[in-house]
């Protein structure tokens, strides 16, 4: 499915260019507007990332996340940023998420949060795995922002949670891509889609056209973000979901 995605700095809508907080766009402090066209336009499951949180735990915006998804009912959402503990994915699962998006710290404690999943269930929360690719077609996964490189590769963390915890969501991003709406790397998907085809991946980064959308119709994967291209007008909401389901 086609997930609409909003970045949230106090309030404002942004877009971070490959994650640098020093390049970014803004796009209006009123997101519930936002919210609002995207669920008239069709969009079943939006993606909310919270950056206070992402920089600064203790920053969460928990008011404004609580007052956006109450305003999304009955679309599910999913909610990320900095998510560093136990009582933040409750915390986001009592303000109304559907799901809790977790980062660097799956690659960085994967006891703990492995533990996460066998409380919660692997139903409420999707693991999100930042890609960068090196020169020899390595991936590696990059964590705290993309600042740092983890030292481990994509397919032992995919692996590691997939045998033990029955991992079922997976937002995957290629950060070369990310706001640049030059399009996707879709081998990346076609590839672990048909290695863990029991995962459902969601694609993330490079979506700038409906081309791009349709190219990943047959790549397996099972959700498609797209943040900047809705925001640019580069096409709607309901232009995308017809794309996907009709080609």
């Amino acid at each position: 499915m086609i997930i609409p995605a909003l970045d949230f700095i106090d309030g404002t809508i942004v877009r971070l260019h490959q994650g640098d907080y020093q390049q970014q766009r803004s796009y209006g402090n009123n997101p519930q507007r936002r919210l609002h066209d995207y669920l008239l336009q069709g969009a079943e499951l939006l993606h909310l990332v919270d950056l206070n949180g992402a920089s600064n735990p203790l920053a969460r915006q928990i008011p404004l996340i609580t007052s956006l998804l109450s305003y999304c009912t009955p679309a599910q959402v999913q909610i990320g940023g900095g998510i560093r503990s136990i009582a933040d994915v409750e915390a986001l699962l009592k303000a109304g998420a559907n799901r809790v998006v977790i980062g660097s710290i799956a690659v960085q404690q994967p006891q703990e949060v492995q533990q996460w999943f066998k409380h919660f269930g692997p139903d409420v929360l999707v693991l999100a795995l930042d890609v960068r690719i090196d020169v020899d077609g390595k991936r590696w996964v990059a964590i705290n922002g993309w600042m740092e490189d983890s030292g481990v590769m994509l397919e032992e963390v995919i692996n590691q949670y997939h045998h033990r915890v029955g991992i079922k969501n997976i937002l995957c991003t290629d950060i070369s891509r990310d706001g640049t709406l030059s399009g996707m790397n879709i081998e990346l998907y076609q590839s672990l889609c048909s290695h863990w085809p029991s995962i459902a991946f969601q694609s993330s980064g490079g979506i700038g056209s409906l081309d791009d959308i349709a190219k990943l119709r047959h790549s397996g994967v099972k959700g498609v973000i797209i943040g900047r291209a809705f925001l640019e007008d580069k096409f709607t909401v309901a232009e995308a979901i017809a794309c996907w389901q009709n080609g």
